[in-house]
């Protein structure tokens, strides 16, 4: 499912017209990538968490000219759905 595809569903359940729904959703994930780039997680109770993971530094290999590599340790986003949201899946 694409963002216009939610759009357009989250537009026709509610009525609302669907430039203004386009705006919430992408205001929506704006303060998500804000929020977790300040090096804040984002709880929502019933959907699910997206955190900040923290990578250990490793030794990578550059195949191309046979020479080791360290990768520092950084931080990658990721989403922890909640117990509700993995049931509903299954």
């Amino acid at each position: 499912m694409t963002k216009a595809e939610i759009v357009v569903q989250i537009s026709n359940a509610t009525g609302i017209e669907k430039g203004a729904v386009q705006q919430v959703v992408e205001s929506f994930m704006e303060v998500v990538k804000a929020s977790m780039a300040k090096g804040d997680n984002v709880y929502l109770r019933g959907f699910g968490s997206f955190i900040i993971k923290t990578r250990a530094e490793k030794t990578g290999r550059n195949i191309s000219q046979n020479v080791a590599i360290t990768i520092p340790a950084h931080n990658i986003p990721a989403f922890k759905p909640a117990k509700t949201f993995m049931n509903a899946v299954k």
